[in-house]
């Protein structure tokens, strides 16, 4: 785990499953239609219930860099986030990707979250690259804990692959 202060909140990296973690909200990289689908989503479905995606049903199709927040079912968190961001080397890639972020945040501003867990943005299956999901997101994070405004007291990126952790713990250090 290795961690930093801003502005009073604390900012964490941990390797850990988003989607078996105790905190108030947790981001989900989803689909547009809100189909909870293989890995992340399989997880969602089998540890919070059907409820949640007849919940996503009613508020499906979602923009790519917008995002919504449902409840979590019977996981250990209160609530989802569930951010569309961009999927396979789009255009505008790294904007799309900050505007999800940013996306993200306001959803969890709006519950009013102060725990909130993301993983890796748009990694894996989308393909973003670690180097720019770790720049994004720490520069996203950094910027918004700074505006002095935020509900938010802890954020956790949860990684499990050890080769996510070099990129995300070169942004960290460039905090």
């Amino acid at each position: 785990m290795k961690e930093k202060k801003i502005n009073d909140r604390v900012l964490r990296i941990v390797r850990d499953d988003v989607t078996d973690v105790e905190v108030d909200a947790f981001v989900y990289y989803a689909t547009s239609d809100l189909v909870l689908g293989s890995g992340w989503g399989t997880a969602i479905s089998l540890r919070g219930g059907p409820g949640i995606q007849e919940e996503l049903n009613g508020l499906a199709p979602v923009e790519t860099g917008d995002a919504v927040i449902s409840s979590a079912g019977e996981m250990k968190a209160n609530h989802i986030i569930h951010a569309v961001g961009p999927k396979f080397q789009e255009q505008d890639e790294e904007a799309k990707l900050r505007k999800t972020m940013l996306s993200a945040l306001k959803c969890a501003e709006e519950k009013g979250v102060a725990t909130l867990a993301f993983p890796p943005m748009g990694t894996g299956f989308y393909g973003i690259s670690l180097d720019l999901s770790a720049k994004v997101m720490f520069e996203t994070i950094t910027a918004h804990l700074n505006n002095g405004q935020s509900s938010l007291q802890e954020i956790r990126i949860c990684l499990m692959d050890s080769r996510e952790f070099p990129p995300f713990e070169a942004q960290m250090d460039k905090i």
